[in-house]
């Protein structure tokens, strides 16, 4: 399991050159399921328009890329669009931008050009999270414990979930799995080995960035 980072909601921006005018939309998208239905309902509200570029990248390895010229000459829009999303290093997102012909030729430069600040302005007014992989670590121990395990993590800035209080205090931590042994062993010296440690298998979790 690797982090990547990609968008947490919908953006949109607003560009124009020589008459031209450029509407960006992104979202964030799980499948290309998604991502079609996502450019199908940017298409349709614009149904005016003469070009819907589009282009998306999915997977947690940024493996699935497509990019869709929609009229446009051949590798002027879609391709500027993907390179932006790689540009801004993310994945499991779409972006579509909308063209308006304002009678003034761009060529193809220019085409490459506008289309991809397009696409950038509109990830730039996106919110971006990491996710990260997190191995979810359980303490459970005595209530006379808790202070120094509470005054460690705090100390440490460790990321920890709601504790759980039954006859014993279950301590919940999220830690990276590199740091996995390192936590283990600090919690056994500190508690004098008086606790119980469970540490489950790494699952993606969401860091704001």
């Amino acid at each position: 399991m690797r982090p990547y980072k990609t968008t947490s909601d919908f953006g949109t921006a607003y560009y124009e050159i020589q008459k031209s005018k450029f509407y960006t939309y992104t979202a964030h998208v799980e499948d290309e399921a998604a991502a079609r239905e996502f450019v199908q309902g940017i298409k349709k509200k614009h149904f005016d328009a003469r070009h819907n570029c589009s282009a998306w990248i999915l997977g947690t390895d940024s493996s699935q890329q497509k990019s869709n010229d929609d009229g446009e000459p051949g590798g002027t829009a879609g391709n500027p669009i993907l390179e932006a999303i790689k540009q801004h290093g993310l994945t499991n997102v779409v972006v579509v931008v909308t063209r308006y012909f304002g009678g003034i030729k761009l060529g193809a430069g220019g085409l490459i050009r506008a289309y991809n600040h397009s696409a950038s302005l509109g990830l730039e007014a996106t919110p971006q999270v990491e996710v990260k992989p997190f191995c979810k670590i359980s303490a459970e121990m005595d209530y006379t414990l808790l202070g120094t395990v509470e005054n460690w993590i705090r100390n440490n800035s460790i990321r920890s979930e709601e504790t759980e209080y039954t006859d014993k205090v279950t301590v919940k931590l999220l830690i990276e799995p590199h740091d996995v042994e390192k936590i283990q062993k600090d919690l056994v010296e500190l508690t004098a080995g008086r606790c119980s440690i469970h540490v489950a298998d790494p699952e993606y979790l969401e860091v704001t960035v």
